[in-house]
């Protein structure tokens, strides 16, 4: 199998990495990126068994097995037709986003195996759950998906609805709320931490020590944050009667999300 990975990200280079790790196979590479030094990065740093790894420009006319798009959620539509037919087997994406994601690969290529993967997670905390929506697999797809899981990830099935709408909550509701709390909250002496508040600046710590572009792509691609900030005003709103119902109220995603674990 030869890979083209569009996008020389973390998120690119941790895919291909895997992918090669995976696939008992050779599995050449080559990275396209609008940054050229990125592309030749992404390259340098895939040593992976006798993998080739290559920097490619972004107008290549090469045919490849599979085509993979790691590039921000606003630049998959676009991205998608321009490179659908370099892949002769497959497209796959991990952008994050899947309805407009798989809508343009089925578009851009409809006899191709198409599978949508979402790592829910940062490269560097690899691995972890990886959201799967198989729209037309086969075995090119499935060897993908298996070198995923031979890394210690795991896969399972969803839908693209189920999974944008889940996005909301997990990632652009749970990103506003982090990040008001940061920039509502003063600095404190270390001996007045509580549990909450010391699992609050852990968390605001690990939100904010990553792309601030990517979150920005996160909040605009999916909604979350007004709601958030309507709840925020419904607490602060509250008299002490209307605060205990609204208590009641904020643990219940908690306990059913607990119930179904």
């Amino acid at each position: 199998m030869n890979l083209l990975v569009v996008g020389a990200g973390e998120m690119g280079r941790w895919f291909a990495r895997t992918v090669a790790a995976g696939i008992p196979a050779p599995t050449p590479v080559a990275f396209a990126d609008t940054d050229p030094s990125a592309a030749r990065e992404a390259a340098a740093a895939l040593s992976v068994g006798d993998t080739e790894a290559r920097a490619v420009p972004t107008d290549i006319d090469e045919r490849f097995d599979v085509v993979c798009f790691a590039v921000p959620i606003p630049a998959v539509e676009s991205a998608v037709p321009a490179y659908a037919d370099r892949a002769d087997r497959a497209l796959v994406d991990v952008s994050g986003v899947m309805e407009p994601a798989l809508a343009a690969m089925e578009a851009a290529g409809p006899d191709l195996e198409r599978v949508s993967f979402h790592p829910l997670f940062a490269a560097a905390r690899a691995p972890g759950n990886v959201a799967v929506v198989a729209d037309a697999p086969g075995p090119v797809t499935d060897e993908i998906r298996a070198a995923l899981a031979d890394a210690g990830n795991e896969p399972f099935e969803t839908t693209a609805e189920e999974h944008d709408r889940a996005m909301e909550t997990v990632q652009a509701r749970a990103h506003a709320a982090v990040l008001a709390f940061g920039l509502a909250a003063e600095p404190v002496a270390e001996e007045f931490g509580t549990p909450v508040s010391e699992a609050l600046f852990d968390t605001l710590a690990t939100v904010t020590g990553n792309d601030p572009g990517v979150y920005a792509d996160i909040q605009a691609a999916f909604d979350g944050a007004d709601s958030v900030a309507a709840a925020a005003r419904r607490i602060a709103d509250a008299d002490r009667e209307a605060f205990e119902a609204l208590y009641e109220a904020a643990g219940e995603p908690a306990r059913r999300t607990g119930e179904e674990r």
